[in-house]
């Protein structure tokens, strides 16, 4: 990965992480039309996917089944507005933002307050060896690995096998861990009404396609569509800040906007995937000032070419990241078990 610490810049001046805090905030404003224009072109072209796999289904369930696939890459444009939405970046109202978050919730099947609490706790968190867990994928060091019992290690290694991470966890946690409150069960009310106003919306949703169409649209429309979405999200959300010069820090060393700006990857993608991933690969720039709407994050580009070269991860080089899974404290990177083995000794 061609990576560029944005702290030394080919400008006269050098940029801080804070530094480039300021200059962002004037990105920060939402545009209404544009804000209103990106929910029509998200949520058209996903509701038109939707009726076209239900007509397509009464003579061909395998093209019902592609389509509603298909589908999936507007779930996750959906999921990015709700995003936006809770980091209060839509809409200059915070209410209106919230109210279209919660509605959104329900098609990506995310309770929207228990995400949005989790999500800025992974925000303040991000990058500190002291505070991980909540909205987090699982991180530890090489010593902590091996400090671990034979259990904890296989346990450890099969959470972080592709086949886990991007085969069976979007289901589990899109379809079966979003219905509670998980993490938040003793933290308010207000959680546990988010997820079980979420889960009674869907109920109805799900309850009304199954009257008008019986069990296949759930399970050759429905079912592709999110676990289609979900499995794209958690791949974006893993090549964000799993990849080889990320950054960790334990709590005395570690510093918010520095771990914001290096600690999350430039993701970059052919044009028609950055807009149909809602420019999330940009997520360094995200990372360091959360209220940009995405819509705006490529003019934070453009007008800053020096953010446009850091952290820069292609998708060939994106492929590798898989097969990192302990950061190593020395070195200050994500190693393989197999690299760490060469460097260490036996795991």
């Amino acid at each position: 990965m061609h990576s560029q610490n944005t702290n030394r810049t080919q400008d006269e001046t050098v940029k801080t992480s804070r530094d480039w805090c300021r200059i962002l905030a004037n990105y920060r404003t939402p545009n209404l039309s544009r804000s209103l224009f990106e929910i029509a072109v998200t949520a058209i072209p996903f509701l038109s996917l939707w009726a076209i796999a239900w007509w397509t289904l009464s003579f061909s369930p395998w093209l019902a089944m592609a389509i509603a696939a298909l589908n999936g890459v507007f779930v996750v444009r959906l999921f990015a507005i709700q995003h936006d939405c809770g980091h209060s970046a839509f809409f200059l109202n915070r209410h209106v933002g919230d109210w279209v978050g919660r509605v959104l919730g329900v098609l990506t099947l995310t309770p929207y307050d228990v995400w949005k609490r989790a999500h800025s706790i992974h925000h303040s968190t991000a990058g500190n060896l002291d505070k991980r867990g909540l909205g987090d994928i699982d991180t530890i060091t090489v010593d902590e690995y091996r400090n671990r019992n034979w259990l904890g290690r296989v346990q450890y290694r099969i959470y972080r096998h592709p086949l886990v991470l991007f085969g069976l966890g979007p289901s589990y946690i899109f379809l079966l861990t979003n219905r509670l409150p998980f993490g938040m069960m003793r933290s308010g009310a207000k959680y546990w009404v988010s997820a079980m106003g979420t889960n009674l919306a869907l109920a109805i949703v799900l309850a009304t396609i199954i009257y008008f169409g019986g069990w296949m649209p759930l399970l050759i429309i429905f079912l592709p569509t999110s676990i289609v979405g979900a499995t794209i999200g958690i791949w974006l959300f893993f090549v964000q800040h799993q990849f080889e010069e990320t950054q960790w820090d334990e709590a005395h060393d570690w510093e918010l906007h520095d771990a914001a700006l290096l600690g999350s990857s430039h993701y970059v993608m052919p044009r028609i995937l950055q807009w149909l991933t809602a420019n999330i690969g940009i997520h360094h720039v995200h990372h360091l000032y959360s209220r940009i709407p995405f819509y705006r994050l490529t003019e934070v580009l453009q007008d800053n070419p020096v953010l446009a070269q850091a952290q820069r991860l292609t998708i060939r080089e994106s492929l590798s990241c898989v097969s990192l899974q302990l950061w190593d404290i020395r070195s200050r990177r994500l190693l393989s078990f197999a690299q760490a083995e060469r460097l260490y000794g036996p795991l």
